[in-house]
Formats: structure tokens, sequence, C-alpha cells
């Protein structure tokens, strides 16, 4: 059963769901040059909070998906309440215990960034706390689910982009910094590409189910001139961002990442069978990982 759980935590998916927290705080600390990322207790509680988000919207994707029939034939992993490994009792249980983990881990970060002095930031992120569960939810589970009417991509954007970069920066500094936003857009629209991946290799199954992805919504040729903006758009960001703050030729080092990913852009472009784009998930999403490292650390590391 633990195994089972496990599978339906999508452990692949933790690695870009933490790329924006990486970006946010090694910009923060590059900026603040007061503080180790590595033994900040603000990073670490953030990383846990964030992962705790995402195995939640994982569990809720699991289990919606499951019990309204859209994961019956659909591609790639099985999933878990589809298939009766879970019941989906049992994953309503998991998600109950995981909503309160993942607010625990939250409180206590909200404190460690503000104490008692800063009530109103305290409780600005706490109901940003509460959205964030509320969004993973309703991704997929209720009538109104927002997944199935093309705005899981606006969700996307706005949460593993400009409030994972933004708000993590926050935490760290206390200060808006407008900035930000520029990395921000470069997280949220390549987070963003991995889920226009996914609805692009689910097209069939989701048009049959009356998903109606922003993919069904335009149909796939459509969606990838989509799939090549948030690519084109995501490093136009970055490198805006770096002009504004270029100090040396290393900086261009997060460049490395967009080698795979534009070789996806091409492999979409010439697909005819989105069904077999499995495989690129991990690659743009590994990708993103690896872009907001390199992208931090290019700014935090000065030469």
């Amino acid at each position: 059963m633990v195994k089972n759980f496990i599978k339906a935590a999508r452990l692949r998916t933790l690695p870009l769901s933490v790329s924006g927290i990486i970006v946010g705080s090694l910009l923060a600390a590059a900026d603040l040059d007061q503080f180790n990322i590595l033994t900040s207790g603000i990073f670490w509680l953030c990383i846990a909070t964030t992962i705790g988000f995402q195995v939640l919207s994982n569990f809720a994707n699991d289990y919606g998906d499951g019990i309204k029939g859209s994961d019956e034939n659909r591609a790639g992993e099985a999933r878990m309440v589809a298939s009766g490994a879970i019941s989906p009792t049992q994953m309503k249980k998991a998600m109950v215990i995981t909503i309160i983990l993942t607010l625990i881990s939250a409180l206590f970060l909200i404190y460690l960034s503000f104490g008692k002095e800063n009530f109103g930031y305290s409780l600005f992120f706490f109901l940003l706390g509460i959205a964030s569960i509320v969004a993973a939810i309703k991704y997929t589970v209720g009538k109104s689910a927002y997944g199935y009417s093309g705005f899981g991509d606006v969700f996307v954007f706005v949460f593993f982009g400009l409030v994972s970069v933004l708000g993590s920066y926050f935490l760290y500094t206390k200060i808006i910094n407008y900035e930000m936003i520029l990395p921000a857009m470069s997280i949220g629209l390549l987070s963003t590409a991995v889920l226009n991946l996914n609805n692009l290799r689910d097209y069939r199954e989701d048009k049959k189910n009356q998903k109606n992805t922003l993919v069904v919504k335009l149909g796939i040729p459509k969606a990838k001139i989509y799939h090549c903006a948030l690519l084109i758009v995501a490093l136009l960001s970055a490198l805006l961002f770096l002009s504004l703050h270029y100090s040396s030729a290393f900086q261009f080092i997060f460049l490395i990442p967009f080698i795979p990913l534009f070789i996806n852009l091409l492999m979409v472009l010439k697909t005819t069978d989105t069904s077999l784009l499995d495989g690129e998930l991990k690659k743009v999403a590994l990708s993103t990982f690896f872009f907001g490292i390199l992208f931090g650390l290019s700014f935090y590391i000065n030469f």
C-alpha cells in the first residue's frame, strides 16, 4: 500500500515544483549577501511546504480524475484510484493528512520568517497557503474543477512561477522587487510547458472524457505553437533579467538547459502522434529544475 501512495505522489514532479523556490532563494541570497542558503531554515521549510502542496495536488488529481473516469485509458504511468490500487476513501484520507502536515510546515515557515512582529505578512502568507491548498484540490475535484475548463495553465503559471519565486524571495528580504517578475515568468512559463506537454499527450482521452484542457480547446496545431511561445518567452524573460544585472559571462551558464528544451521544441513540432510525448515530460521538467539552479547560481556566485 505504501508503494501505491508513493506512486500516487508522482515523485518525478517534485523537482519541477521546487524550481521556483530555488530561484527565489538564490536571488534573495545574492541580494542580501547575509546567509548560506544550505543552512537556511527558511529555505528548507520552503522546500518542505512546496513539496507538500505538490504531493497534495498529485493526490487530488489522481482522486478527481479517477472518480470521473478520465484516467481509464490514459498514456503514461498508471493512476492509483483509476486502477483500483487505492480506493477513493483511502485517497481522501491521504489528502487530509497531507494538508495537515503541509500547514504545519507552512506555519513554522511563516513564524521563522516573520516572527511575532509582522502579523500582516504572516496572515497574508497563511491565506496564500490556504489558497494553494484550494487550488491544488479544485484542479480536478468537484463539478467546477478548473482543470476541466482550460484554466490549469493559469494555475501552474501563477503558483509555480509568480507565487513560488516572488513569495520565497519576499520571505527572506521582506521587499517587493518588481524585477523578480522576470525570472518568475521564466519558471512559470517553463512549468506551464510541462503541463502543455502532458495535455498534448492526453489529448485524445481528454477530448473523449470532456476534459477541456487548453490543448483540447486550441487543437493540436495551435497547442504546438503555444508550446513554442512558452519556451521562447521563458528564455527572453531570463535574458532580460540578466541584461539588468549583468556582471560576468559566467551568468550565461543558465542557457545550458535550454539546449534540451529546444530539442524538445523540435520534437513537439515534428511529432504526428502526441500520445508518444510522455518521455518529453521528464526532459522538460528536469531542464526547468536545472535552469532554476543554474540561473540562481549565476547571480549568487560572483566572479
